[in-house]
């Protein structure tokens, strides 16, 4: 809801479509340079503190953007200057929020939890825009008023969670702030599937240039772009829900690289289809395997990073989800413009199969990955 009505208010000031983009640069700036700090926190202190201190922060957003809104403004720098406080505040919080679900959930039960908590959060990336777009017609300011009232329900539901202690009393040091980042690098495994994801983002999502396809290629306007984008989202919160109900029971590392490769397939076809109904088709198997993959990747994380590395793995993870995602629209957008919107989404697609089948041999140990409730925390 909130980044809907950002979105219009700060294109509104000028009508400059670079606007937008600063802001978003504004949000993830801080994310690589707090990242370290941030997963030492979250495994030396109370992870539900830490999370609780960022649900308030978030619901100080709410209220500064409220004021905003209220008493208008000419520039973008309050909306930047909220941009910073927002990436701050994901930070500082995600590290310890993500780490909390292994800590609270049975091991047998965690792949279901990952997976309601992916439930969650499609149901917001579907539901959210639209009911921030209507809020947004009606008020401006009640967007911004309704959201405070939300995130004050998160914070009190991170409030009453229970108590979680301090993780361990390591040394303040280089050593132990990279500690994340050299778990990851060493665990094979883990390296394989955070890189998958990261080329996978960067190389295959077609999602990015879905404003183009849908005025120029498909022939429709806003009505088939918010199709295209809904039908990925309905296909990943089906997935995430099936998971939930049911978790996999197929070997981890090969169904890994068979739904990215699948994602790469669905892809081409995306790219080359000029039916609306076989690009929404393409674009819900999309959304759908590449919700079984986010899946198994955050159940490995979860299993196989000892719990007093939890906070600084899962740093080190979200910069690469974050790097992955505003740099895939970047790629995506230059390729487009070299080789043709078409061509750049079936390249996409084709590297994707490619990547996935060369996986198996530049990271043999993540092939051989057996079920996901098999796998046991490595040790350090």
């Amino acid at each position: 809801m909130i980044v809907v009505a950002i979105g219009v208010q700060v294109y509104y000031l000028h009508h400059n479509v670079f606007d937008l983009g600063l802001v978003g640069l504004a949000e993830f700036v801080p994310l690589p340079i707090l990242a370290l700090p941030a997963g030492a926190l979250a495994d030396r202190a109370s992870r539900r503190v830490i999370a609780a201190v960022a649900g308030a922060l978030n619901v100080c957003i709410a209220a500064v953007l409220l004021a905003i809104t209220v008493i208008g403004t000419g520039s973008i720098w309050p909306y930047l200057g909220v941009g910073v406080l927002a990436g701050t505040m994901t930070a500082i919080g995600s590290p310890a929020s993500r780490a909390l679900t292994p800590e609270l959930v049975p091991g047998e039960l965690l792949q279901g939890a990952i997976a309601l908590r992916n439930v969650a959060g499609q149901i917001g990336v579907v539901v959210g825009p639209a009911i921030g777009g209507v809020i947004y017609y009606a008020a401006p300011a009640a967007v911004y008023a309704v959201a405070a009232v939300l995130l004050t329900a998160a914070f009190l539901a991170f409030v009453a969670l229970p108590p979680t202690i301090t993780r361990n009393e390591e040394p303040v040091n280089w050593e132990n702030l990279v500690a994340g980042v050299n778990f990851i690098v060493r665990t094979r495994t883990i390296l394989g599937v955070v890189l998958l994801d990261l080329f996978g983002v960067l190389l295959g999502d077609p999602i990015a240039l879905a404003p183009v396809f849908a005025t120029t290629i498909l022939h429709g306007g806003s009505i088939v772009l918010g199709a295209l984008r809904a039908s990925m989202s309905v296909g990943a919160l089906l997935a995430a829900y099936l998971i939930s109900r049911k978790p996999l029971q197929w070997p981890a590392g090969p169904t890994m690289l068979v739904v990215v490769a699948s994602f790469g397939v669905s892809t081409i076809v995306f790219g080359i289809s000029r039916w609306l109904p076989l690009s929404l088709a393409a674009l819900f198997v999309s959304g759908f395997v590449d919700m079984v993959s986010v899946n198994i990747r955050a159940t490995m994380l979860a299993v196989i990073t000892p719990m007093r590395l939890q906070g600084r793995v899962n740093a080190v993870e979200f910069v690469f989800i974050s790097a992955s995602n505003e740099l895939g629209a970047f790629e995506a957008g230059g390729v487009a413009a070299l080789i043709g919107t078409v061509r750049a989404v079936v390249l996409g697609g084709a590297l994707m199969i490619g990547i996935a089948g060369s996986w198996r041999k530049l990271f043999p140990e993540l092939s051989r990955v057996g079920k996901l409730e098999d796998l046991e925390p490595a040790s350090v």
